[in-house]
């Protein structure tokens, strides 16, 4: 039976349904837009311009589609007693703020300590992706890696920890390049257990200086 948390963590469908804007609707609302911004979508250069970012756009969102739960489904117990901690290093963050559309790139690092269910390292991966490729703030999308991977493995403990740039701030606003915000969400042994919350910590290492882009 599912539990109010794990029905938190389930990937939304794409929640346009009937009232979701077709493709020429989308590829037309860019257009409008550079016609806001004082060019013509009708020159050479920006005549295709419509259709690509449409199709940029559907790359970005693929997150909405997808079901993190169900790339965590495959588990696998032969594995000789291992009960250690796991960690997956500098996985690949790429998403967009949701107040500006603008992205946010770093990385995420991701621990667990099983509980007899180990599940494939391309699989944490995957469920960074999904929740990345949606619009986010990174305090969110830390809290739903972490609570998606608890949910469905029932580890002993999971520890999240994301560095990313945010380019709502370093190319607009208050114009800061090289600020790196870092988030942690830190659930069962990593957050009851100092010496343990405090080895994963030493395993990603210290966090990055400026070096996502």
């Amino acid at each position: 039976m599912d539990t109010p948390s794990s029905l938190e963590t389930r990937s939304a469908p794409n929640t346009g349904g009937a009232d979701r804007p077709t493709r020429e609707q989308a590829e037309q609302a860019v257009s409008t837009l550079i016609r806001w911004m004082g060019d013509d979508p009708a020159r050479e250069g920006l005549h295709d311009t419509p259709g690509r970012v449409v199709r940029a756009y559907e790359e970005f969102s693929t997150g909405y589609d997808g079901d993190p739960v169900e790339y965590l489904s495959r588990t696998f117990e032969e594995t000789d007693g291992y009960d250690e901690m796991i960690v997956l290093r500098d996985i690949r963050v790429e998403s967009h703020c949701e107040h500006h559309m603008l992205p946010i790139v770093g990385c995420a690092h991701v621990g667990y300590i099983p509980d007899q269910r180990v599940v494939g390292i391309s699989k944490l991966a995957r469920v960074v992706d999904v929740y990345a490729k949606r619009l986010q703030v990174q305090e969110k999308l830390t809290a739903q890696i972490a609570n998606c991977i608890q949910d469905v493995l029932r580890p002993r403990g999971v520890a999240v920890v994301i560095e990313a740039s945010h380019h709502c701030m370093t190319m607009r606003g208050v114009h800061k390049p090289g600020v790196m915000m870092v988030t942690s969400r830190m659930l069962g042994d990593f957050r009851n257990n100092e010496i343990t919350r405090r080895e994963f910590l030493n395993m990603i290492g210290p966090p990055a200086r400026g070096t996502a882009s």
